[in-house]
């Protein structure tokens, strides 16, 4: 498991899983015995309650959802919210976000006044990135306080491997500059994590890139490499 610790608060994680922990999605016809089974077994790893990694219905979406105000809205136990992005106010929920290709960007802002931190977990997918979900992750923190951003922007198809046509590219480069790329093979493509880490540093975050490609590397979940694939996750949460 690739972990980080934050540079604004040390008593946050971050880290992202890989196939050696197993299979996190309970939507890619896995075993869910087998799945919740390998969410325990993460759970007891990094010492946070059971049950308490909070997962997101992913849609490619750009919303954001306050996730312990969801809880207290809708219980503990409700279904996984409809999102892409979910905020711990308090930093105290543990949350994760689901990727196989797709870039995951654990956030942790400080508010230095009453040395208080948020944290955020954001599936950053084509659709996302170019509708502004890392923007609005932002937005949301800043809102809560946060005068210092950090984000971790964890293993993800590179602008290398990810082919997309020609009228992707241009459509995705008017949208968000700089996103465009060349496949190794010299075909259209898009570079989601350049892209990610130039909207954030654009809007004075931190940002640290893990550079591990998850088409190059088999020790993540790729679904260009294998569309029955299961899911890695980014996980970020505080110690107890």
């Amino acid at each position: 498991m690739l972990h980080y610790a934050s540079n604004l608060d040390p008593q946050i994680h971050l880290a992202f899983t890989s196939q050696a922990e197993g299979n996190l999605a309970l939507h890619v016809n896995d075993d869910p015995q087998q799945v919740r089974a390998n969410r325990a077994r993460l759970e007891e790893r990094i010492g946070v309650r059971s049950f308490s990694l909070t997962f997101m219905n992913q849609v490619h979406s750009a919303t954001v959802l306050n996730a312990e105000q969801r809880a207290e809205q809708q219980g503990a136990e409700s279904a996984a919210a409809t999102c892409d992005g979910l905020i711990s106010p308090t930093g105290t929920t543990p949350l994760a976000v689901m990727v196989a290709d797709c870039l995951p960007v654990l956030f942790v802002g400080h508010n230095p006044q009453n040395n208080s931190s948020a944290t955020a977990a954001v599936h950053a997918g084509r659709r996302g990135l170019l509708d502004g979900i890392l923007p609005e992750t932002v937005k949301q923190l800043t809102e809560l306080g946060a005068t210092r951003i950090e984000a971790v922007i964890g293993p993800a198809i590179c602008g290398r491997c990810y082919e997309v046509p020609q009228e992707m590219l241009e459509e995705s480069e008017a949208r968000v500059p700089g996103i465009g790329s060349i496949t190794s093979w010299d075909t259209p493509a898009l570079d989601l994590p350049r892209a990610a880490a130039g909207q954030l540093r654009d809007l004075a975050v931190q940002v640290r890139n893990s550079g591990i490609c998850t088409l190059e590397n088999p020790e993540y979940y790729s679904y260009r490499r294998d569309r029955h694939s299961g899911r890695f996750a980014g996980i970020i949460w505080r110690e107890n």
